[in-house]
């Protein structure tokens, strides 16, 4: 959940095609509304990939992904042989078109930008009791958080990031966690959370930082 710097994947981008590359977007999680501020993660850095690639919360469960991309590049399947067992299944279809309508119809993008605020607001007040988190970050309910044994040094605080991640998941509360060193937590809840569900979040991962 690293948010990336402002005109970064401009820079990048504009190198990948004066070498004759093809930019590829991955919203598997970033797409959908989830940032808040944008419906696909990649427009929150104003670029315009040439493939887009979906999966997961498309179909709220369901296997299904999707691929978009543009009819120069689309065309050239026309030269290939490919198959999917289970490409156009009409029950995820329909599983996927009824996500589409329901983030529409709940304003469950604009619920990831308000509630996704809340929670770093309460992330900040979780740092200033607690030494141990080095930095929160995040866009809408894509957010992380990294422990530190030392803000200073910044050295990984792995262990305690295992505690609280197995005492999170004794108190109900199932989260990621990831991050080069595993010392990051991926959190990434349900688009329709409200703000209870995020106050239970927090006062149990106040609780379980209260046990290091």
């Amino acid at each position: 959940a690293v948010v990336l710097a402002d005109g970064y994947l401009q820079h990048v981008y504009k190198h990948i095609k004066e070498h004759g590359g093809v930019c590829i977007a991955d919203e598997v999680q970033a797409g959908f509304g989830r940032t808040g501020t944008h419906y696909w993660g990649f427009e929150t850095q104003g670029v315009q990939p040439d493939i887009v690639t979906m999966a997961k919360g498309i179909g709220n469960g369901l296997p299904l992904a999707a691929v978009a991309t543009t009819k120069e590049i689309a065309s050239t399947l026309q030269r290939r042989i490919h198959f999917n067992t289970y490409g156009g299944n009409p029950v995820s279809a329909a599983a996927g078109r009824a996500v589409l309508e329901i983030i529409d119809e709940e304003g469950l993008q604009q619920n990831c930008l308000e509630l996704g605020d809340y929670l770093l607001g309460r992330f900040g007040e979780l740092q200033k009791k607690h030494d141990v988190i080095g930095h929160y970050r995040g866009k809408g309910l894509m957010l992380g958080m990294e422990l530190v044994k030392d803000r200073n040094t910044k050295e990984p605080a792995v262990a305690e990031t295992k505690k609280v991640f197995e005492d999170m998941k004794d108190m109900g509360i199932l989260i990621g966690k990831g991050g080069l060193y595993g010392s990051v937590f991926r959190i990434k809840p349900p688009m329709c959370w409200n703000k209870q569900d995020a106050d239970f979040m927090c006062d149990a991962l106040d609780i379980a930082l209260s046990r290091l």
